[in-house]
Formats: C-alpha cells, sequence, structure tokens
C-alpha cells in the first residue's frame, strides 16, 4: 500500500511498515507520546508492506516524512535503501528505525538493542555472570548484542539444528560475546542461568513452564500477546522477576521517538499504560 499524499507540508509523519501488520501495537505508543508531548501536528499510521514493495513505498515519501519503524521482515531489506546506518544497527545488520534528516538523508538505526538493555535495567538487571537465550530466530542476534552490554560470562543458546547453533555462535564472534550452544531438548537446563531471554514464537516454551525452579532469576520474554505466556506466569508464580514483549516494545519505542521527533525524554509511563490498554482492549 503506497502512502497517500499529506495535504499538509508542514505535517509530521511517521508510521509502521511490516507484512503482517494490523497486529502492530507501534500507533498506539507512538501516538501516546505525541499527545503527551503536545506534537498535535504528528501523525503515525502502520502500512502493509513487504519485501517487494518496500523501494517503491520509500521512494514515494515526501518531505513531511520524519520517520519510519521497520518489523518483519523488512528489518534488512530497507538497509540498502538507507544513506547509511549507525554502528548498532551494523552490528546486527537489521534496521528498526529510520530517521529523515534536515538535509533529505534517511538513516537507519537499531532501538531493539538499548530497547533490550533499557527494559532489563529498569527491572534492576545491570549486570549477569552468565546468561541463556532459548531459541535462534529473528530477535536472537539482537538479544546476543544486548547480553554483550550485560553479561560478563557466557551466554548458553538452545537451539533445534546444528545450523541454527553455527549462527548463534557466528553472531557471538561477531559482537564479542563467549555463546556456546546446546540442544533444545536440554532447554529446561536453561532455567537455571541468573538471566534467560526467551526469543522463541508463541507456545514454544510452554512445555518448560513445569522446569522453573524455585526462587529462578530473571526472564525476559519477548513476547507481548498473549501475555502472560505460560513460561512467564509459572516463572512469577515462584518468585522470579519477569521482563516482558511490551517492556521490549514500549522502551525501543521511546528511542524511536526521541530520535524522530527530537524531544527528550519520551514519556514511558503514558507510552507503556497505552499499549497495556490496546492490549487488554483485544
Amino acid at each position: 500500500m503506497a502512502p497517500s499524499p499529506d495535504p499538509s507540508p508542514s505535517r509530521h509523519r511517521a508510521a509502521v511498515l511490516g507484512s503482517p501488520i494490523a497486529h502492530s501495537l507501534s500507533p498506539v505508543l507512538h501516538r501516546a507520546a505525541y499527545a503527551e508531548l503536545g506534537l498535535g501536528d504528528w501523525s503515525y499510521d502502520r502500512f502493509e508492506v513487504d519485501e517487494a514493495a518496500l523501494p517503491g513505498f520509500v521512494a514515494e515519501l515526501d518531505a513531511s516524512w520524519a520517520g519510519l519503524s521497520l518489523t518483519m521482515p523488512l528489518k534488512r531489506a530497507i538497509i540498502p535503501l538507507l544513506d547509511g546506518i549507525s554502528d548498532t544497527a551494523a552490528s546486527v545488520e537489521a534496521v528498526n528505525t529510520v530517521v529523515f534528516t534536515g538535509d533529505g538523508r534517511r538513516v537507519g538505526d537499531n532501538t531493539d538493542i538499548p530497547g533490550m538493555v533499557a527494559a532489563l535495567r529498569e527491572r534492576g538487571v545491570e549486570e549477569v555472570d552468565s546468561a541463556a537465550i532459548l531459541g535462534a530466530g529473528a530477535t536472537a542476534s539482537s538479544a546476543v548484542a544486548a547480553l554483550a552490554r550485560v553479561c560478563n560470562g557466557r551466554v548458553t543458546a538452545y537451539v533445534r539444528s546444528e545450523a541454527r547453533a553455527a549462527e548463534m555462535r557466528g553472531w557471538g564472534e561477531r559482537l564479542g560475546v563467549d555463546v556456546r550452544t546446546a540442544d533444545w531438548s536440554d532447554a529446561a537446563e536453561a532455567l537455571h542461568a541468573p538471566l534467560v531471554i526467551a526469543t522463541t514464537p508463541a507456545g514454544t516454551t510452554d512445555a518448560l513452564a513445569a522446569a522453573v525452579p524455585v526462587a529462578p532469576g530473571t526472564l525476559f520474554d519477548v513476547l507481548y500477546d498473549p501475555w502472560p505466556t505460560a513460561l512467564a506466569a509459572a516463572w512469577s508464580k515462584n518468585g522470579g522477576s519477569v521482563v516482558g514483549g511490551l517492556d521490549l516494545l514500549v522502551h525501543q519505542a521511546v528511542f524511536q521517538v526521541e530520535q524522530m521527533t527530537g524531544r527528550s525524554p519520551a514519556p514511558l509511563r503514558e507510552m507503556r499504560t497505552a499499549g497495556q490498554h490496546a492490549l487488554e482492549a483485544r
């Protein structure tokens, strides 16, 4: 779907692109931020855009546009269409944020990584001696990059295939993290790590809920709908600290709002409240 012409050139426009995109909470979060910041001339929409349609969509954007958020499958497809990307985005070859500068340049960044770190720090997780990652999907590379800033020791990734294992070890080498891999059949062992990051699709970790130890450490489950996951519920019941996908979504959106609008700090509390209300209404 191509962006419709904007009748007011002075209006500031932003949007999230992806496929599928109907489920995205990004418009709720960004609009809540605009309202709190008094940015009445800013708008934020969502567009269903796949990899094939992305170049044409970007080519049609005019000077009214301030930025884009990218979700799957566009985080790598957007890179050749940009004038430059940040070191953070380059480290994982993924861009989830594009800012249009005053001189007409389009610059990509990745706010998922600092978003993960900020969400952990909000719950008091500043530093751990070891960590575990469940899965090796699209979010796993960002998890490794975040752990480069949080974990001082070994990271064990539990995966289903040798190909995925090799990929995770490769990310570890690239990002300077000591990543070891283990088979998914041993995933229950991950739950004893001081920090566990679950990056798998809905339902994948449900069978692990019964294996959650007493007084576990911190679980970061990147899912937010449905919530809580079976693993997150069991983790909380046994006294562990849980960081959820909504926490990640809000924190990465905070960085996006600040970059796109130039206003800081973005209203974290109001954005989170808006996201919670939107999820409850589903």
